[in-house]
């Protein structure tokens, strides 16, 4: 059972390489962060819930750090975090949680 994410920078096609990622878990009402973690080479964090650690079914937030992205990119960007809050359900083995971002936009979706 694992959750992962990508960012993908789609103005110029290629990888968000070096954001910062959390992810957090809501438990009774209170956001406890589970990781922190910078997405990769290829823009993906592939354990964004540490190996190891138990998925249970709850709500879930993955905060991206994307101003910091984008001055380090020498771009300016109208959304300085990105949340992209989901619902994990038991019996899932695998969540990936997309992003594709450009300065002035993004999406997600639910990946596979």
């Amino acid at each position: 059972m694992s959750i992962s994410t990508h960012v993908l920078d789609t103005a110029s096609g290629r990888p968000a390489v070096g954001m910062g990622v959390e992810l957090e878990l809501n438990q009774d009402g209170e956001w406890l962060t589970l990781n922190a973690a910078h997405t990769d080479a290829d823009g993906r964090v592939k354990f964004l819930l540490p190996e190891g650690e138990i998925m249970v079914p709850g709500v879930y937030c993955a905060r991206f750090a994307t101003a910091a992205w984008f001055v380090a990119h020498g771009m300016k960007g109208l959304y300085p975090i990105v949340e992209i809050t989901f619902t994990v359900e038991a019996g899932q083995a695998h969540y990936h949680v997309p992003l594709l971002l450009t300065s002035n936009g993004y999406t997600t979706y639910r990946g596979s």
